[in-house]
């Protein structure tokens, strides 16, 4: 069983410092809305006021197939997956321009790609097997191999805030992913499939009822464990989102904030907060995706997308666009001059 070290809150006093700043700002008290709450997050998050700009945020691309592809739920075939992490190597990949252009960094992890042999000793060094199990009629992982994945997650989230990261975003590919993710967050807020279920890569009536059909017939075979995290990966996850899920807790186990991205993070999110309680106190959902299951996920976490572009990309793509705001919250309160500075009446 992974058991990960108890959270600590957010400096409240550092929030309170941010808090008391914003309003002796230039500009009439709440005048920016949610970027002074998320200025004074950050610097709850770094226990400092005014906060520091991050300087190495980091997104980690976690890769894995499904054998419920098998089923005919995603509009792309699974090889597609393997020939994605050598896209997002070569830096050709939407997250790997738009991290450029928010000011962070990629890095892709092979957990549980259908190929031969990983694409680099590198990108292979915490795989756990050779794609998932089909989740409609067998378990995703056996017992071993869900622990296992949690704690690559663990150790992933350890070697990029050891290697300086003060800022994470998970991002996720495979091929019938978000189908996987679904049934997580369908166990996990007790919601009938029909009312979850989204398109996906861009699945048809048919492909619909399938993924609804493969989703229903593998909460039935989670109903013994819906109250047991890892249990819940072993059956119906994933060896890719078993490790988001300990990269999430992880970095809230160090302090470290995180972005958020889509349906299938945000599903292994949920699971991570029942890992390590209180983790999400350390996130921020960076966008609300088009997926039904991500609006369930995130009032499930009582979080609140700072975006909602109807992106449904995945990859941590919703996150880095979110970054620059969160950036644009940290500069205000750090650089905006008080009243007192500036000598103008209040």
């Amino acid at each position: 069983m992974t058991v990960f070290a108890p959270i600590a809150v957010p400096d409240a006093q550092a929030a309170a410092a941010a808090r008391s700043r914003q309003d002796r700002l230039t500009k009439p008290e709440g005048a920016l809305g949610r970027l002074e709450d998320l200025s004074v997050w950050v610097a709850s998050c770094q226990g400092i006021c005014p906060p520091r700009q991050f300087q190495r945020a980091r997104v980690v691309v976690f890769a894995g197939d499904h054998g419920v592809t098998a089923a005919g739920v995603s509009a792309f075939p699974p090889e597609v997956t393997a020939q994605m992490v050598a896209n997002f190597d070569a830096g050709g990949a939407a997250i790997n321009v738009l991290a450029e252009a928010a000011g962070a960094s990629v890095r892709v992890v092979d957990i549980a790609v259908d190929a031969d042999q990983p694409l680099s000793a590198s990108i292979g060094a915490h795989k756990v097997r050779r794609g998932s199990g089909n989740i409609a009629i067998e378990d995703a992982l056996s017992a071993a191999e869900a622990t296992a994945a949690v704690e690559a997650g663990r150790r992933i989230a350890d070697e990029e805030v050891d290697s300086g990261a003060d800022l994470l975003i998970a991002g996720d590919m495979g091929i019938g992913n978000t189908t996987v993710a679904t049934a997580l967050i369908a166990a996990l807020t007790d919601s009938e499939p029909v009312a979850v279920v989204g398109r996906g890569t861009g699945i048809d009536d048919a492909g619909w009822a399938r993924k609804t059909a493969a989703i229903r017939d593998a909460l039935y075979r989670a109903r013994g464990v819906a109250t047991d995290p890892v249990g819940l990966l072993r059956v119906c996850g994933g060896a890719d989102l078993a490790a988001m899920a300990g990269f999430c807790a992880q970095a809230a186990v160090r302090r470290t904030p995180v972005l958020l991205d889509g349906v299938v993070v945000t599903a292994a999110a949920l699971v991570a907060e029942r890992l390590a309680p209180g983790a999400r106190q350390w996130w921020q959902a960076g966008h609300r995706s088009t997926e039904p299951a991500h609006a369930l996920a995130l009032a499930a976490l009582d979080l609140e997308p700072i975006l909602e572009m109807r992106m449904r990309l995945g990859e941590g793509t919703g996150a880095v666009v979110a970054l620059p705001l969160v950036r644009a919250a940290v500069a205000t309160l750090a650089s905006m001059a008080t009243f007192d500075e500036a000598g103008i009446s209040s």
